[in-house]
């Protein structure tokens, strides 16, 4: 077993507690992260690029002009893709950009996310953020004494509203419950501060 701190606050350790070793102590593989990342941006791109073609082009019922004498090659309609008020040929349509990967997979890669940040010490568990009242100045306090600098991920075991609405207008910090925790998300962020009763539940989440 591995164990980790919990501190306060104000960054003062009250206690350490255990994490499996199956979650937190995994072989840094990043061709597994490779992947996930790849399959999480894959399916929030909107693909909604959409061009009309001939047949979904108005108008076009009318000979463009006569059959012979113009000197002109013959045409049937000037929705033509080779006209230029004509359709798209092989144009983009919307469709999905989602990708399949298995999810043992995926439960692997986020361990391995877990795995790296702990390593090099950009994971904080925390009690408690001790806020009282929705105070971004107070919040702001509380990211700082955690060593929290550019970016921070805090992520909640439940919804907290004084804790949310406090640390929103702080440039950088972002917030999730731990229903939401992903790779992408933890890698885009410097430090991740979690809390004890989030460290729990992403354990039984992950077993």
């Amino acid at each position: 077993m591995i164990e980790i701190p919990v501190v306060d606050a104000g960054n003062q350790e009250l206690r350490r507690v255990e994490v499996e070793e199956a979650i937190f102590a995994r072989e840094i593989r990043t061709d597994i992260v490779a992947r996930m990342v790849n399959y999480q941006l894959a399916g929030r791109r909107g693909g909604n690029a959409s061009t009309k073609r001939r047949s979904e082009v108005s108008g076009g019922g009318k000979k463009p002009y006569r059959q012979k004498g113009t000197g002109n090659a013959r045409q049937g309609t000037a929705r033509a893709p080779q006209f230029r008020t004509g359709g798209i040929v092989f144009g983009p349509q919307p469709h999905s950009y989602a990708q399949k990967l298995p999810k043992k997979v995926r439960r692997m890669a986020l361990q391995i996310a877990l795995t790296a940040k702990l390593q090099a010490g950009e994971l904080v568990i925390v009690e408690d953020f001790g806020l009282t009242e929705i105070k971004t100045k107070a919040a702001k306090a509380v990211m700082q004494n955690l060593g929290i600098g550019r970016s921070g991920l805090v992520v909640l075991s439940e919804s907290n509203q004084i804790v949310e609405l406090s640390i929103r207008n702080l440039p950088g910090i972002d917030v999730m419950r731990v229903e939401g925790v992903n790779v992408y998300d933890l890698l885009a962020h410097e430090k991740v501060i979690m809390t004890a009763e989030a460290l729990n539940r992403l354990q039984e989440r992950l077993a």
